[in-house]
């Protein structure tokens, strides 16, 4: 039996995703992520010189995976993301989150919200009611679909992209998939 199975992105793109690039780019990168995951902090720069390299042909996709077993306040920081997101600062919070990733608290992450000049009565309810807990599950339930099992993990074009050995990796499969694209 060939154990070369091929894992494709279980959910294609939503309305309500965070993209940052044109919905005509020939290359969609969907990143699983984790904002407490040591290796999504050591991914994003990476990702950011990506989509400056490929300005235009690629487009970036995140998708919330938090590993809430081994990173306690993974799912909180997610919340936060999100509920900035409701207020069109979902990039900004997912850069801070990052930045700060040792102090991911409830307390430091209103914060950061702070920080945002969000408007901190709708953040505070949305927090208090797990507003977007939801959306949070729907990725992950997405995710384990689509074979994700570790952060970071990324699609190119809805395949799977191993990058456990380096980012360069995830370079070379938006190079690829451009040049089939032609």
């Amino acid at each position: 039996m060939n154990q070369q199975h091929t894992f494709e992105l279980a959910v294609p793109i939503q309305s309500f995703d965070h993209v940052i690039g044109t919905s005509h780019a020939p290359v969609t990168i969907v990143e699983y992520g984790d904002f407490e995951c040591p290796n999504c902090k050591q991914a994003a720069p990476a990702v950011k010189l990506l989509l400056e390299r490929f300005g235009g042909r690629a487009r970036f996709v995140f998708r919330h995976f938090p590993l809430e077993e081994v990173h306690p306040h993974a799912l909180a920081a997610a919340q936060a993301a999100e509920c900035a997101g409701g207020q069109g600062r979902f990039w900004e919070m997912h850069d801070l989150l990052f930045a700060n990733q040792d102090h991911l608290k409830v307390n430091q992450l209103h914060g950061y919200a702070e920080r945002l000049q969000l408007d901190m009565a709708r953040y505070t309810a949305e927090m208090d009611d797990q507003v977007y807990l939801q959306r949070i599950r729907e990725h992950q339930d997405g995710a384990r679909r689509s074979g994700v099992r570790a952060t970071p993990t990324f699609f190119v074009n809805g395949r799977l992209q191993d990058v456990s050995f380096g980012m360069r990796a995830l370079f070379d499969a938006v190079e690829a998939a451009l040049q089939h694209h032609k």
